[in-house]
């Protein structure tokens, strides 16, 4: 069995999913990859953004409920997402935020410079830039130039109580080793593959969050093929992880289980990509739907808010500061 190649998927929640597409496209320069709806909720959109095809390791997905309560932050949950830029990109991302509307906060962690902020609902992320970084496709048409443009995650943070209960699936399970320590952080590595970071924040209490819109619902691992899934599925159920069974995601199949920390973790497929059901060249541009709800299209896309994929930015003027 193979080690965890890194990051999959990140997926948060927002409350407008109209100023989530604004910000994701049109300020960070990601691409719409898939334009779906919420398996357990088809009223709700569900948005990928990534690369220019969606690879592994570049998708930020959300649930889309209008309207949702603002959540808050606790212990047990991925607290900030970040990505990866080139080195000597941040002075240009600095202009571009600030002409949008955004607030940022400089940062140094472990010697890599960054930037802090929000998107619109609330959610923590962060630029963070990179000499290590990997071949992702770059998505022309966002208007960034290649030398700033965001290529994939650089890590996510977790809020714990106690390191050596996400160490205990990190490193003694997904093959992370524990690679630095500034004061209440604590780095930890993938072994292969891309979107490397794991950080881990000290919490001095529990403090239970509150899921809703600008937190992560959870965060997904990358595995390459059904049947690596397969031995993953039985080593945790082995060593007395509550796992899910296998779920068809239409772009990748997954499975999930709660570390002892209590971060919902998945673990997903690379395969089979989001070309599956729509030419990469069109990619967004309608709304996709699994085969089995088809014959529910006219309903479920009359249900659903409309999403305007050549809007202004005009929203963006009202990105909260990170706190």
């Amino acid at each position: 069995m193979t080690p965890i190649h890194g990051l999959h998927h990140v997926t948060a929640i927002t409350a407008n999913a109209q100023a989530n597409f604004d910000f994701y496209t049109r300020t960070l320069g990601l691409r719409l990859v898939k334009r779906t709806i919420n398996y357990d909720d088809p009223t709700s959109y569900h948005l990928y953004y990534g690369d220019a095809v969606g690879t592994p390791g570049t998708i930020m997905t959300f649930f889309a409920w209008p309207h949702g309560r603002r959540g808050t932050a606790g212990t047990g949950q991925v607290t900030e997402t970040s990505f990866a830029v080139p080195t000597g990109a941040l002075g240009w991302w600095e202009s571009h935020l600030t002409a949008k509307g955004v607030s940022i906060q400089n940062v140094t962690r472990f010697g890599d410079k960054g930037l802090l902020f929000n998107d619109p609902d609330g959610l923590p992320l962060a630029l963070i830039e990179s000499a290590d970084l990997p071949r992702t496709r770059d998505w022309p048409n966002a208007g960034i130039a290649a030398d700033h443009a965001i290529r994939a995650f650089h890590g996510v943070t977790l809020f714990e109580t106690d390191e050596s209960k996400p160490a205990s699936v990190l490193v003694n399970h997904f093959g992370y080793r524990e690679a630095a320590r500034e004061q209440n952080r604590i780095r930890y590595l993938s072994a292969a593959g891309n979107a490397k970071v794991v950080d881990v924040v000290l919490a001095k209490a529990h403090n239970f969050p509150r899921i809703g819109a600008g937190q992560v619902h959870h965060v997904a691992f990358r595995t390459p093929t059904d049947d690596e899934q397969a031995k993953w599925l039985e080593t945790l159920r082995a060593n007395g992880h509550s796992v899910s069974p296998v779920m068809d995601r239409d772009y990748f199949h997954s499975i999930y289980f709660r570390e002892p920390g209590c971060t919902l973790f998945e673990i997903a497929t690379d395969t089979p990509g989001f070309a599956t059901n729509e030419p990469v060249e069109t990619l967004g541009e309608k709304i996709a739907l699994p085969d089995w709800l088809e014959s529910q299209r006219s309903a479920i896309e009359a249900g659903l808010p409309p999403l305007d994929l050549k809007s202004s930015e005009s929203i963006l003027q009202h990105v909260p500061e990170r706190s």
